[in-house]
């Protein structure tokens, strides 16, 4: 299948999804998630209308990023773990950080953000299942690294993120429990953002609230 037969199969499974949680179509944002895919693929999502996409690896965003400097009005979204020391390039190149688990990322985010003279939006990921294997804070963690992210002056704080367990059950328990987080720490009003969803589980994600889902594979098809 083509990006765009791919493309239009996503569509219909978010419409879908809207529909039936009773929300308009563009309160969902499609990040297409383009990690180990060529710029060429980027390029042709592109054409197709995709403005938002997401990178896990910050060597990879940066080659990117200067191969497509000349689509003006592309975003890319940082989507993987992030450690301090690719702050600095994630930072000169990111729309939307996703990724922001602990006071020690917040920090070095906001100290290169500053140096590069712009605001940097940043999601809060949250290890809402609880799996070891996997990145974000603790829910019980969340209210301090939010009271400190909201310390650096050039991070805007803008949702929450998280990667639930492969099981359906068990992910629509995790954006529930995301978006109730999200209503505990000042609601819609001050995070705006739910970035939660992927290829497998956009329907459930979309159910419980989500303004942005993250799709790779479901659009590229099979990573290279």
């Amino acid at each position: 299948m083509s990006i765009a037969e791919r493309l239009r199969e996503v569509e219909a499974r978010l419409a879908s999804a809207c529909v039936a949680a009773a929300r308009p179509r563009d309160s969902v944002l499609l990040v297409a998630v383009s990690k180990t895919h060529p710029p060429s693929a980027i390029r042709e999502a592109y054409a197709l209308g995709i403005r938002d996409f997401g990178e896990s690896y910050a060597q990879e965003l940066a080659e990117k990023a200067e191969a497509l400097r000349d689509l003006a009005d592309l975003r890319f979204h940082f989507i993987g773990h992030l450690q301090s020391n690719k702050a600095k390039v994630v930072a000169a190149h990111a729309h939307l950080v996703h990724t922001v688990h602990s006071a020690s990322i917040a920090r070095e985010l906001g100290k290169r953000a500053t140096a590069n003279g712009r605001p940097l939006p940043v999601l809060l990921e949250v290890n809402v299942g609880g799996e070891a294997q996997k990145h974000g804070c603790a829910p019980a963690e969340l209210s301090a690294l939010l009271a400190f992210a909201r310390t650096e002056s050039s991070l805007q704080v803008r949702g929450l993120m998280t990667i639930p367990p492969d099981d359906e059950t068990l992910a629509a328990k995790a954006f529930r429990d995301l978006a109730a987080l999200r209503d505990a720490h000042g609601g819609i009003a001050q995070l705006p953002e739910l970035s939660m969803g992927m290829s497998g589980d956009l329907e459930l994600a979309v159910a419980a609230g989500a303004t942005m889902v993250r799709i790779g594979t479901a659009l590229f098809g099979p990573r290279e």
